[in-house]
């Protein structure tokens, strides 16, 4: 084995570098909760390094407009998204979608997303957040990133969790956070390697 086929062999099998984006930005929100679960679950895993990007903590302007301001709140965010392998967001239902706090921090971004995949997790009420998945796997298509199939949701949010953050039953959760971080685990590797041989011209 040559040391060029040694080091991708090598590179293949570095942890991956997921960033997770914590979607809502609303007054009393329940995201943290459910971050902090996650986080966990990700900080378990060996083939995985995890950082955060929190849409409450972005302040990100909507105008899209290259202001100061803007690169000033940009410079906490984008190089999170940039040096990131994989991404999960981390999402609320809001009127049937996802919300506007998160989908600006997505617009103001385009590379950053490219040929990496996206896990998806929700909450809400009876509908755990899944129409707010189903539409963010459409904006993904658009930005040239791969949602895996699938997802975390937790239906009635608030009940599932007790008053220190921790889950009630964490039996189904746990195995649908971990098939999708697998799934996730495989995509990155995949599509990091890939980026690698041949940058992406999407």
């Amino acid at each position: 084995m040559n040391p060029t086929t040694t080091d991708a062999a090598a590179a293949a099998t570095d942890p991956l570098r997921l960033t997770l984006v914590v979607g809502s930005n609303r007054h009393g929100r329940f995201g943290p909760v459910v971050a902090d679960w996650l986080l966990a679950r990700i900080r378990d895993r060996e083939d995985l390094v995890a950082e955060v990007v929190d849409v409450a903590e972005a302040a990100l302007p909507m105008s899209l407009e290259p202001t100061p301001e803007a690169t000033a709140a940009l410079s906490g965010v984008t190089p999170k998204l940039t040096r990131a392998d994989a991404f999960v967001v981390l999402t609320p239902e809001y009127n049937h979608s996802f919300p506007a706090g998160l989908k600006n921090l997505v617009d103001w971004h385009f590379t950053e997303w490219q040929a990496k995949p996206v896990g998806l997790v929700s909450y809400g009420g009876m509908s755990g957040g899944l129409r707010a998945v189903e539409h963010l796997r459409q904006v993904f298509a658009e930005l040239h990133a791969v949602t895996v199939r699938d997802t975390v949701s937790f239906h009635n949010a608030g009940a599932a969790f007790d008053d220190r953050g921790v889950l009630r039953d964490p039996s189904g959760p746990d195995a649908a956070a971990k098939t999708m971080l697998e799934q996730l685990v495989w995509w990155g590797r995949a599509l990091r390697e890939a980026r690698g041989r041949w940058p992406y011209g999407g």
